[in-house]
């Protein structure tokens, strides 16, 4: 009988990166939740739920900020989600070279604490999120999640 050696494993029909880009307009930010929604649903991501609502609610946060901060310099914004075996990391991209910080929590503001959300949201489901510079001067805001909530 003839051995074949290791056979590299093949990456699970779910697995993969998608990309799509959006005006930065208020209206990409639904569009933009809904369109990562329907791809995890049509890949059969296989997502915890409370994981999937955090990784919709990073999406609005982080493209809501592409609009109201980076539109007047980048009218276009890049969605992207890649899928691995045991996570999730979704990035927001624009041509702005400011790159923002998370303010602290003041209950007085009703606005202005996204990222302060997004940076909550990760730690607590175990994942990491940060910014990045990209080679043309803009920046990619990304959080990374599991597919499953922490033991």
């Amino acid at each position: 009988m003839e051995s074949r050696g290791s056979v590299p494993a093949r990456p699970a029909s779910y697995e993969g990166v998608w990309r799509f880009t959006a005006p930065a307009v208020d209206v990409s930010v639904p569009q933009a939740r809904h369109a990562v929604r329907d791809l995890l649903n049509r890949q059969g991501v296989p997502m915890d739920d409370d994981i999937a609502e955090d990784l919709l609610l990073i999406v609005s946060e982080l493209v809501t900020n592409a609009v109201k901060h980076a539109a007047l310099l980048s009218p276009e914004l890049a969605v992207e989600v890649a899928v691995g075996a045991e996570w999730i990391r979704v990035c927001v991209e624009d041509n702005h070279p400011y790159r923002p910080t998370a303010l602290e929590t003041d209950y007085a503001q009703t606005g202005g604490r996204g990222l302060l959300l997004v940076r909550e949201i990760t730690r607590e489901a175990g994942g990491a999120c940060d910014a990045e510079h990209t080679a043309g001067g803009g920046k990619i805001i990304w959080a990374a999640l599991p597919l499953s909530p922490r033991p």
